[in-house]
């Protein structure tokens, strides 16, 4: 392998003249963004939240209060998830890498997954006649069932962005499509899925019958979705390193892999960030119910936080354009850094501030979908440098983060809350207070803040991806 990154740099040197101007000026300057591709491409996400939402928003109640798993269950459950999700994940990668089908190396996955997945979700919201270890070890089988399912869709989904344009901004533009699909989903779901609970279970509180049918009803959706991208969501882009060539053994690319640090930084920056966010998220309850202290403020702060991020993915194609993928990154990220802190400084007794502050950090939020652009252009930069493009492991390294960043947010916000002090259902006192303003808004602006500062050593410029792509379209023509 040295050899081939010795001639991939070698080959990148000897080329930088006209013929290179010329090929960026073909990559770059005559690939348009196909709006309706990208609207289609959206429609992967749209599936992807359709079967996930659930899972994400109402799996542990279902649990606790309808199956009636303890505490220390559920959490075995989840932990043995994640570990499995280490082997999996980086496995369905391996395998995306290796398919070769006359439908392409991504679409058949797209095409078949739901089906499996749609039938695990339904499973795991199933409540079975089973009590002690066989209900336990039922409920991880169909999870983890369900958890395998997802990742055959999601890691191909995210491949496919490689395959369906060559343009840098125009797979960051379709990547912005997904981000307004997500956010569009993400909106109808939150307002209609516990009615749906309540309506299907025909009861004024969530039971077993409205939490499956409401399952059965997102999963059967979330087929047609899935269809759709596989459909118009073409594999027209064919890689230099990919013609005539065996997928690179996973035992020699992963280290090439972790070796190139631009991918290594984004996976990292996700990682950190998705903790910060999904600490806050799921303790912004605490904050609103003890800190401000008026539960009517729970809706407007989330529908504004909501609302927000789906406008800030509508910037991103303009913002990416105008500032670049990592400035437009760094911009947003201590943008919601400062948003943050100033939101703990500050007294929590201004209902203006607290929404205006809430849709700084909305907006802002939407920078999490800046990172497929940045993971597409890292894949670029590794064929360039060590002529190594796995493009299906490298996303797995994406998809394991954010599941890994799932798990400790879990275990990390629960074991904090019960260090500070936090007694259910009581007043806190100041002190407990003081703390949950901290969980809330000083810790995630740390963690975001953290996963801000590795973007800055990210150095993959608009500039520095044309004569990336002039290279390796040279390096295929003199072959």
């Amino acid at each position: 392998m040295n050899d081939v990154s010795n001639a991939a740099i070698n080959d990148s040197a000897a080329i930088e003249d006209s013929f290179s101007v010329k090929k960026v000026q073909n990559v770059e300057k005559t690939e348009k963004t196909n709006w309706v591709t990208g609207g289609f491409y959206a429609m992967g996400e749209v599936g992807c939240q359709l079967s996930w939402y659930m899972i994400n928003t109402y799996l542990t109640i279902f649990y606790t209060d309808i199956v009636g798993l303890s505490a220390a269950a559920i959490s075995l459950i989840f932990l043995v998830a994640r570990i499995w999700d280490a082997i999996n994940d980086p496995m369905m990668g391996v395998v995306c890498d290796k398919t070769r089908t006359r439908f392409g190396k991504f679409r058949p996955y797209i095409m078949f997954s739901p089906i499996f997945l749609a039938i695990f979700n339904i499973l795991t919201f199933t409540l079975f006649p089973l009590q002690g270890v066989m209900k336990v070890l039922v409920c991880m089988i169909c999870y983890i069932g369900a958890g395998m399912a997802y990742t055959a869709l999601c890691i191909p989904y995210q491949g496919l962005l490689n395959l369906v344009a060559r343009g840098s901004q125009v797979r960051m533009d379709y990547a912005s499509c997904r981000a307004i699909g997500k956010g569009a989903i993400s909106m109808i779901l939150s307002a209609v899925a516990m009615p749906l609970i309540l309506y299907f279970g025909h009861s004024k509180v969530p039971n077993a019958q409205g939490y499956f049918l409401t399952t059965v009803l997102f999963s059967i959706l979330l087929i047609p979705c899935c269809l759709l991208c596989a459909w118009k969501c073409k594999e027209t882009v064919v890689m230099p390193a990919e013609e005539n060539k065996k997928p690179t053994p996973i035992r020699e690319a992963l280290p090439l892999i972790v070796k190139n640090k631009n991918i290594m930084i984004t996976v990292f920056s996700t990682f950190a960030g998705a903790i910060g966010c999904m600490a806050r998220m799921s303790m912004l309850a605490y904050y609103v119910l003890y800190v401000v202290g008026d539960p009517r403020m729970i809706a407007p702060i989330f529908t504004t936080m909501t609302v927000c991020q789906l406008l800030g993915n509508l910037a991103l194609s303009w913002g990416t354009r105008k500032f670049t993928k990592k400035g437009f990154m760094l911009i947003t990220t201590f943008t919601q850094v400062a948003a943050l802190v100033m939101l703990f400084l500050v007294p929590a007794g201004n209902t203006t501030f607290l929404l205006a502050i809430s849709a700084i950090i909305g907006l802002t939020m939407a920078n999490e979908n800046i990172a497929p652009g940045m993971m597409c252009d890292s894949i670029e930069y590794g064929d360039w440098k060590y002529g190594v493009r796995e493009v299906g492991l490298t996303f797995s390294l994406v998809s394991f983060s954010v599941k890994l960043a799932t798990a400790v947010t879990g275990i990390v916000t629960v074991s904090l809350l019960a260090a500070i002090g936090y007694v259910p259902n009581q007043e806190q006192t100041l002190a407990v207070k003081t703390g949950i303003n901290a969980l809330v808004n000083l810790f995630p602006a740390i963690l975001i803040a953290i996963s801000g500062i590795s973007v800055l050593f990210y150095d993959l410029t608009p500039k520095k991806m044309e004569q990336i792509y002039a290279d390796l379209d040279a390096r295929k023509n003199n072959k």
